[in-house]
C-alpha cells in the first residue's frame, strides 16, 4: 500500500476516459487517476470500454485506494447523466471533474471529411459539455468544486490539424466562460495544455509514420528542456489544479510542454541541426 500524500484527501473525482489504451507507456487519464487518488481522492472512473478503466482501478486498489468504474459514452447526455448518479449514489458528492477525453485527427480544411470533423468535435468538445452541463450543478449545490479540462499545444499553434486544433481552442473557450459564470459560487474552472506528451495513443500514431523514429527525437527534444514528456506529468498538473493550493487559481490555460509554446524553428534550429547531424553519423558509422 502506498501512503497518500492527502492533498485531495475525501474529496471526489470524476474522470472521463480513466482507461488506458494498449501500447507502450501509460494514458493521460489513467495517470491522473492514479495520480488523484495517491493523494487521497476516491475516483469515478468512466470510459467507454469498462475493461480498460478496470486496470486503473486495479491499479488504485492495489495501493489502497478507493474507485469506481462507470462505463459511458461521454458524447451522449443520458449517459452523462447516468454517471453523475452513479457518482452521487456510491459516494454522495462529487468535488473534482477532470474531462480527459480526445481524438486527434490530422488534415487542413480542405482535406478533412464532414463526419470526421463531427466525430472529433463530439469527442474533443461535446463531451467537456455534457459533462460540465450534468456534474457542476452538484457543485453548486455543494458551493465548492474544481474542472480541469485537457486542452492541448495544438490549440494555441498550427499543425495541419485543423478539426483539432479547433475543438481543443474551443476546450478553452469553454473553461474561460465557465470561470466566469461559477466562479463566485464556489466553482473554479482550469484547462491542461499537454505539449509533446508520450502515450500510448501517440507511440501508436507516430510509428504508423515514415520516419517515426526521427520524429519521435524532435518531439522528445524540440522543447526548451529537450526531454520527453509523458502523462505523469500532465498528472501532477491536474492535482495542482484540483487541490485546496490552486484555490486562487481559475481560468487559466496551464501548458505543460517543455515551452514549446515559447519556441519556433528559428529558436530550435541549433538543436533540429543537431539531431540531422546524429543521424548522419550513426548512418555513416
Amino acid at each position: 500500500m502506498r501512503e497518500r500524500a492527502g492533498r485531495v484527501e475525501g474529496k471526489v473525482a470524476i474522470v472521463t476516459g480513466a482507461g488506458s489504451v494498449p501500447g507502450p507507456g501509460v494514458g493521460t487519464g489513467k495517470a491522473i487517476s492514479i495520480a488523484l487518488a495517491r493523494e487521497g481522492a476516491k475516483l469515478v472512473l468512466v470510459d467507454l470500454h469498462p475493461d480498460r478503466a478496470e486496470d486503473t482501478k486495479k491499479a488504485i486498489e492495489d495501493e489502497g485506494g478507493e474507485a469506481i468504474v462507470v462505463q459511458a459514452d461521454c458524447t451522449k447526455w443520458r449517459d452523462c447523466s447516468e454517471m453523475v448518479l452513479k457518482a452521487l449514489d456510491h459516494f454522495g458528492r462529487i468535488d473534482i471533474l477532470v474531462n480527459n477525453l480526445g481524438l486527434a485527427s490530422g488534415g487542413t480544411v480542405t482535406e478533412m471529411y464532414e463526419r470526421d470533423w463531427d466525430r472529433v468535435f463530439d469527442i474533443n468538445l461535446r463531451t467537456v459539455f455534457l459533462a460540465c452541463k450534468y456534474t457542476i450543478p452538484v457543485m453548486l449545490a455543494q458551493n465548492s468544486g474544481a474542472v480541469i479540462n485537457l486542452s492541448s499545444i495544438s490549440a494555441q499553434r498550427p499543425g495541419r490539424t485543423i478539426a483539432y486544433s479547433a475543438s481543443k481552442a474551443g476546450v478553452e473557450a469553454m473553461t474561460f466562460d465557465m470561470a466566469y459564470a461559477y466562479g463566485r459560487k464556489g466553482v473554479r474552472v482550469n484547462c491542461v495544455l499537454p505539449g509533446n506528451i508520450n502515450t500510448p495513443i501517440a507511440m501508436n500514431v507516430l510509428q504508423s509514420f515514415p520516419g517515426h523514429a526521427q520524429m519521435q527525437k524532435f518531439r522528445e527534444r524540440g522543447g526548451m528542456l529537450g526531454i520527453p514528456g509523458d502523462a505523469w506529468d500532465i498528472a501532477h498538473a491536474v492535482v495542482y489544479l484540483a487541490s485546496e493550493e490552486a484555490r486562487f487559481v481559475t481560468g487559466i490555460t496551464l501548458p505543460v510542454d517543455s515551452g514549446m509554446l515559447r519556441t519556433t524553428g528559428m529558436s530550435m534550429l541549433a538543436e533540429i541541426r543537431t539531431i540531422l547531424e546524429e543521424e548522419a553519423a550513426e548512418k555513416e558509422a
